[in-house]
């Protein structure tokens, strides 16, 4: 089992939104970093754990647990040339972009990334390092375990 941060903006896939959606899973759409398309193409695996993390807001952090509850498939929103995430080189033969799907596990109380910065213990994470800009980021298992069992015990 492997762990990962994945952003999103919550204006457009919020975990309230994945908490709210059928069977709470949401594809992960819209992702147009060959690295993180690779981590979710190659690496990904059902079961594997989500840090839900809402970016590009007034206070971006950690807002929820999820997990990769599928395959990785064609991202349809490459293919739409209504969607911001078109991609006019991309065709359904040879797709270039892939997405993974991901189920809702627990909403929490936000974890700021100003908060993340304060532990030692999570001063080699990936979403800290100065210049990521990466969408979905690996978090090592003892990382996961200093989230998940100290930081996300408060109620959302």
């Amino acid at each position: 089992m492997r762990y990962w941060l994945m952003k999103s903006e919550p204006d457009e896939a919020s975990i309230d939104d994945l908490a709210n959606a059928p069977q709470r899973t949401l594809p992960w759409t819209g992702v147009r970093n060959y690295q993180a398309r690779n981590f979710m193409r190659d690496i990904m695996k059902i079961g594997d754990g989500v840090l839900f993390y809402h970016s590009s807001c007034p206070e971006p952090g950690i807002a929820g647990i999820a997990e990769v509850s599928s395959t990785p498939y064609p991202d349809p929103t490459q293919f739409d040339p209504k969607s911001p995430y078109y991609d006019e080189r991309s065709n359904r033969e040879t797709p270039r972009w892939t997405l993974v799907d991901v189920v809702f596990k627990k909403k929490i109380a936000l974890i700021p990334l100003a908060e993340l910065r304060e532990h030692p213990e999570l001063a080699d994470m990936r979403v800290l390092a100065k210049g990521n800009r990466l969408s979905i980021t690996p978090v090592t298992e003892a990382e996961w375990a200093f989230i998940t069992k100290q930081l996300a015990k408060r109620a959302a």
